[in-house]
């Protein structure tokens, strides 16, 4: 589990048919829940990826496509990475360290 980042992947999809975003939110994950070689975690807000860097960007940029792929003619993508390498963080030492 060397060399792994932890990041915040936000996507937004605007000018959608309905103020519900859900069904587009459910087809980001899904690619996130496919992919095999990583950790993530779900939250109300966000979805959180742990693994190395390259395959994080990779699935950041699959999940930024995804909403176009639905008819969407615009999209935000914002992502926060935690990139520490002094030391192995996971996302549970992460909430462990502020709990």
């Amino acid at each position: 589990m060397k060399e792994q980042v932890i990041a915040e992947i936000h996507v937004y999809p605007f000018g959608t048919a309905t103020t519900s975003l859900s069904r587009y939110i459910v087809a980001c994950i899904d690619i996130v829940r496919q992919a095999q070689d990583i950790s993530y975690q779900i939250t109300a807000m966000e979805t959180i990826i742990q693994g190395p860097l390259g395959r994080v960007l990779e699935l950041a940029q699959k999940m930024h496509e995804v909403p176009f792929a639905m008819g969407v003619k615009r999209v935000v993508t914002s992502i926060s990475i935690d990139d520490r390498r002094d030391k192995l963080i996971t996302i549970d030492s992460k909430v462990k360290a502020v709990s």
